[in-house]
């Protein structure tokens, strides 16, 4: 059949006037129907013109298509900062960093698949009357659930063995987040207890000494006082006290003692004080407090142990008479997904002939539901997966899948890094699925520095030259052949194998000591032992899911903080060599601060000495100014107008909050008083609102502020505003940021752990990591990598790959050793594509 108007579709989407965040006013045409890929360096204005630019614009016109009373319920976007945009399909985004999970939040319950499987046992399963008889499984129980809710028949059936009524299980009963929740656990499959091994690890102390941690608490000093007005001797190791007194310690009743309390000149009052215990100390506290740091602490008396009731499964176990092929939803949902896909058929040839196309309805939709998780390579999850233990990989993916499943057209996807956490293994099955995505006819835009999905995609965008002020611009555009032939490209030399990609020298392992851990049994792992080399760059590698954070996050992590404070290990953890490291950093990627206040010049301090040197000019001095006048953070020096944001924002009722620059300070935070005042020619604002190149030149003279300077410059940040906002940093450089401080020290001793830092990392952004991990290795610091990304794998001293692949059949270490150790050894996965890398780039 001949479409008339086939000719008039437009071919690309047309971008005119991009100007977000640092775009440099930019005009670009993207292929409609086509998998296009964005990339450049970190900060270079990808997302700006993705995320930003694109998807919002997108969100904004299908959101101004609805109903105003609609609009008011949704957070809405404001415009684009962009002239125009023309052809824009509906958009549909997925970030960089999905939102953990919470505590309730399972595979089963983020896929849906747990949806069906309640309908299957509510209406496939063979059910027990309450004396005891089962039943085969039969239609009357879809016949009495489908009743009118008015009914008093509903849901009501008849033993055919002895006459009994009694009602069946409907679906809403499976949810352990509603009716079918374990009144043990209220649905969570655990519960938390308080350790009293924790809170007196040391029974040769005295309580004198401190032997009772909880008495250490904010608001818990008198305790000591208190208790020896209870007769509870003080100054013997707790170990030697009596029954009795154990007794009092550990659970003594709360009651008031008066106690005589010295002060600091020498006197002493009396006082009506409240003995708490113990343990009381622990829950009290944390009824009363709010405090991050506080709350952090108090988890340290506390252990989860799994429910005795429903024994991890979440289920109230009165459900568990329900069955589907001789199994309860606690035992189906221990299944991983490839194991669900073979259940499916056992029911199907267990179910009577009268049953069979309702069944079939429900195992299609079930398979038809996992299909795309599969092939995103997640069949190992268990559906009883807890949601808040995926790694970053693992959550990116079944967001992905559950987008795709519906299987939409003419429908614009937005992705911000879907490599995230991604195996190289895996990196093909997502690649697998961007292609069909097109191939049903959408268009596909992917902001990624993965080489491998720039290779595959139809066309490519990079923006650049580099970051910051000196990005925001087109420097190439083009097919994949296109590029890897065009000398401009920065990313060129790393799709054809002609960059240099080892920055580090390797050094022997094991020469300054080796870091060891054992593991008996967390959730898959099993007698495990893996060893570290101290001084060294040490990377743990493996597919997602092998268990890389289970090992070093759930295991080595904790062990080593405990080892450090003489606390017991975790119970999983049989043994722990800490090789004399006195302290550990983690790193992550997560963004900076909460909001607009928090800069690179108060994350760096150098806004505190900053506003030192300006209470200290003649003017400030004449006028009282004291440091704080100088902080936008309090109501002596911030704009009154803004409240030293910079910005206000109106609220216009259904459409989206307008946020524009205040009128009053013109983005400058401060009271016109205090920008009066000035230093070497320049006002506060002004210096907050140059670079950090441009501040190191300015403050040569200043030792605090050009240190500190110099080593934001070191680690390649030198084009931040000191003003700039740090939770619009991209992932890389707030990782950065959050090294300043460690940069100025020797780490001897000092343990880093890095998770995943080649997140938003393009290929030259990760020789920068690699040089600053070489400076903080030069200090004598230990660095520990969990990742994915094979330039920085190829820099290791030694490595950990576990496999061989995820879940269930991953946990062990498959191999270990140098580089080329790991690269030629046949069983590790992760080993092959190291080989092919290094072979592209001429390291074998």
């Amino acid at each position: 059949m001949t479409i008339r108007h086939k000719n008039y579709i437009p071919d690309d989407i047309e971008v005119i006037g991009a100007n977000a965040n640092n775009l440099k006013n930019i005009n670009v045409d993207i292929p409609l129907n086509s998998f296009v890929a964005i990339t450049g360096v970190s900060g270079s204005g990808k997302s700006s013109l993705a995320m930003d630019t694109i998807y919002a614009e997108g969100a904004r016109k299908y959101l101004n298509a609805l109903s105003t009373y609609t609009r008011r319920r949704i957070t809405q976007m404001g415009r684009s900062d962009v002239k125009n945009i023309k052809n824009l399909p509906s958009t549909i985004a997925l970030r960089q960093r999905p939102t953990v999970p919470g505590v309730r939040s399972t595979v089963g319950t983020m896929t849906e698949s747990l949806n069906i499987l309640r309908l299957m046992f509510s209406r496939l399963a063979s059910v027990k009357c309450p004396n005891g008889h089962r039943l085969d499984p039969t239609l009357k129980i879809s016949e009495v659930m489908d009743l009118p809710t008015s009914d008093e028949a509903m849901g009501m059936m008849t033993c055919p063995v002895c006459g009994v009524k009694f009602m069946a299980f409907s679906a809403e009963d499976f949810a352990f987040n509603s009716d079918g929740a374990c009144p043990t656990c209220q649905g969570t499959g655990f519960l938390k207890e308080i350790e009293i091994d924790k809170i007196i690890p040391d029974k040769t102390l005295t309580i004198d000494e401190g032997a009772i941690r909880s008495w250490n608490l904010p608001g818990r000093t008198l305790q000591k006082e208190i208790i020896r007005e209870l007769g509870v001797r003080t100054n013997i190791p707790f170990k030697d006290l009596t029954a009795e007194e154990k007794e009092i310690v550990v659970n003594g009743k709360e009651q008031k003692k008066e106690i005589l309390v010295p002060t600091k000149t020498g006197r002493s009052f009396r006082l009506n004080a409240l003995y708490e215990n113990a343990v009381m100390a622990v829950k009290n506290s944390l009824k009363s407090t709010k405090n991050e740091n506080t709350l952090a602490r108090l988890e340290r008396f506390y252990s989860e142990k799994i429910c005795p009731a429903c024994h991890g499964s979440r289920f109230n176990p009165k459900l568990f008479s329900n069955e589907l092929v001789g199994k309860n939803i606690a035992q189906v949902s221990q299944f991983t997904i490839s194991e669900l896909h073979d259940f499916c058929q056992k029911i199907m040839a267990w179910l009577p002939e009268d049953m069979k196309s309702l069944g079939k309805n429900l195992t299609n939709e079930l398979l038809d539901l996992l299909s795309p998780i599969v092939d995103l390579g997640l069949n190992y999850l268990s559906i009883s997966r807890a949601g808040n233990t995926l790694s970053t990989g693992e959550l990116q993916r079944i967001q992905l899948a559950r987008t795709i499943r519906n299987q939409m057209t003419g429908v614009l996807y937005v992705l911000d890094e879907p490599s995230v956490g991604l195996h190289a293994a895996n990196v093909a099955g997502l690649i697998k699925i961007l292609r069909e995505l097109v191939q049903l006819g959408n268009s596909l835009i992917v902001v990624d520095h993965d080489t491998s999905i720039i290779a595959a995609a139809d066309y490519v965008i990079e923006i650049g030259p580099d970051s910051g002020e000196d990005g925001g611009r087109v420097i190439t555009q083009g097919t994949v052949d296109e590029i890897k032939q065009n000398k401009d490209s920065v990313i060129q030399p790393y799709l054809v194998g002609k960059a240099d990609i080892i920055k580090h020298q390797q050094i022997k392992p094991f020469q300054k000591g080796s870091i060891s851990v054992e593991i008996g049994d967390r959730y898959n792992i099993h007698d495990l032992t893996a060893k570290f080399s101290k001084e060294s760059l040490n990377i743990v590698s493996g597919m997602s899911g092998s268990g890389k954070t289970t090992l070093i996050f759930d295991s080595l992590l904790p062990a080593m903080r405990d080892q450090i404070a003489n606390e017991p290990l975790p119970k999983f953890v049989k043994a722990v060599d800490s090789a004399g490291i006195k302290n550990i950093v983690t790193v992550d990627s997560v963004p900076i601060g909460k909001n607009v206040r928090s800069t690179v010049g108060t994350y760096t301090k150098i806004l505190d000495h900053l506003r030192k040197i300006f209470a200290q000019t003649d003017v400030a001095e004449a006028k009282k100014f004291t440091p704080t006048y100088f902080s936008y953070n309090n109501k002596q020096g911030a704009c009154p107008n803004c409240g030293g944001t910079g910005v206000i924002t109106l609220d216009i009722q259904y459409l989206p909050d307008m946020v524009q620059t205040c009128p009053v300070c013109h983005d400058n935070r401060y009271k016109k008083e205090i920008l009066d005042i000035t230093w070497h020619g320049k006002n506060i604002a002004e210096i907050l609102d140059m670079s950090v190149k441009e501040a190191a030149e300015f403050f040569q003279d200043e030792p605090r502020i050009k240190n500190t300077l110099d080593v934001l410059i070191s680690i390649g940040l030198s084009y931040l505003k000191l003003g700039e906002s740090t939770p619009t940093l991209s992932g890389g450089e707030a990782q950065r940021l959050k090294l300043v401080t460690y940069m100025k020290r020797s780490q001897k001793d000092q343990l880093f752990i890095f998770d995943e830092p080649s997140v938003g990392l393009h290929p030259k952004d990760v020789g920068v990591l690699l040089d600053v991990f070489n400076k903080l290795l030069k200090k004598h610091a230990t660095i520990i990598v969990i990742e994915h990304d094979l330039d920085i794998i190829s820099n290791d001293d030694y490595i950990n790959d576990l496999g061989p692949e995820g879940g269930i059949n991953g946990g062990k270490i498959i191999a270990t050793g140098t580089l080329k150790a790991v690269a030629n050894n046949s069983n590790s996965i992760t080993g092959q594509y190291l080989k092919k890398h290094l072979q592209l780039f001429n390291r074998n």
